[in-house]
């Protein structure tokens, strides 16, 4: 049997902190999202990465996103082949049993994924885990699309097609693309600046445009 830490007590306290003030002063609000179940607009699927705070950039309420979180924000090509896909599995929640009207895909600067898979594709050394480097390899088919830019732009770059690959994956599901044409769900895709608040949406006709 392995011996589990205990929750850390700063975690706990921040708890009983909420508990007692945010969840006291809108037990009404909670009881409700609880008893009505869940009815997000919109569904993100975002990087892990602790920096990227969903819900504040975009000013959203508890019960309004559907958020789906991995590295490098990837969605991978359409495959139901009978093994385990958690994103394909969150992306087919959301669209056909939730029926969001949105689905963004939002990526960020200075991803470590990205940069990972970059350094992966630079020097053909292989990333050594047990999961990370295969999950990887969903972006490395647009590397060309970034190969001969200068060093000090490429991983930017790839950071912008770790977006527009999980696009076009996205839009490889059936479900998904089904939706889109029957005009029930918009699909987008966004890059989030984490040092200087930026947010650039992604134009189907003129690339990212900085908001």
């Amino acid at each position: 049997m392995h011996r589990m830490k205990p929750l850390p007590g700063y975690l706990v306290q921040r708890y009983r902190g909420w508990k007692a003030t945010t969840f006291e002063e809108n037990a009404a609000w909670y009881r409700n999202l609880a008893e009505a179940g869940q009815h997000p607009r919109t569904m993100v699927i975002s990087c892990c990465d602790s920096r990227v705070h969903v819900t504040a950039i975009f000013g959203a309420d508890q019960g309004e996103f559907f958020i789906h979180r991995n590295v490098a924000n990837l969605v991978p090509p359409y495959t139901p082949d009978g093994d385990h896909h958690g994103t394909s599995a969150a992306v087919e929640y959301a669209v056909k049993t939730l029926k969001v009207g949105d689905l963004i895909v939002l990526g960020h600067t200075n991803c470590g994924g990205v940069k990972a898979c970059h350094d992966r594709c630079v020097t053909g050394e292989k990333i050594e885990s047990d999961f990370v480097g295969r999950w990887l390899e969903i972006l490395e088919p647009r590397w060309p699309n970034v190969k001969d830019l200068p060093a000090d732009e490429r991983v930017k770059a790839f950071e912008h097609e770790a977006v527009l690959v999980s696009l076009e994956n996205l839009l490889g599901y059936p479900f998904v693309a089904e939706a889109v044409d029957a005009g029930r769900l918009g699909v987008h895709g966004a890059i989030t600046d984490i040092g200087e608040g930026h947010l650039s949406v992604y134009d189907y006709d003129k690339g990212f445009q900085q908001l």
